[in-house]
């Protein structure tokens, strides 16, 4: 049997997944990296993107926004602040989101509003490009 990575994904609604994989590529803010078994330790912040988990020959794609992502000798643990499978998300709520967060920053009438619809849009936004 070959050697497999252990990786955990938590945010802070919950456990999304905790388990051997073959391998696993993070958005880091740095850019893209892989981990594989035995991988060197090392620690990153996670850009918003889509983290993929790679295990005997299928993909799980799910969206993180912001984190940490830490490889120590025992795997690969990456602390997300939001984590959502794209599995669940159909194009249909994709887009929705966009419209709303679009619509809140054109309506936002103060510094405070203008910020948070930023943030919501630019969220969206990277959601929507980690599902394509």
């Amino acid at each position: 049997m070959a050697d497999k990575l252990h990786f955990a994904l938590v945010s802070p609604e919950r456990e999304l997944f905790n388990g051997e994989v073959d391998h696993v590529v993070v958005p880091g803010s740095e850019g893209e990296f892989g981990v594989m078994p035995n991988h060197a330790p090392v620690m990153s912040v996670i850009k918003p993107g889509a983290l993929r988990v790679i295990n005997d020959g299928a993909e799980r794609r799910i969206f993180v926004n912001g984190g940490f992502a830490d490889v120590t000798p025992e795997g690969l643990t990456v602390l997300a602040e939001e984590a959502v499978d794209l599995a669940d998300v159909s194009a249909a709520d994709l887009e929705q989101q966009l419209k709303n967060a679009q619509e809140d920053l054109r309506d936002a009438n103060s510094d405070e509003k203008r910020e948070i619809a930023q943030r919501a849009l630019a969220r969206a936004e990277a959601l929507k490009a980690a599902a394509a």
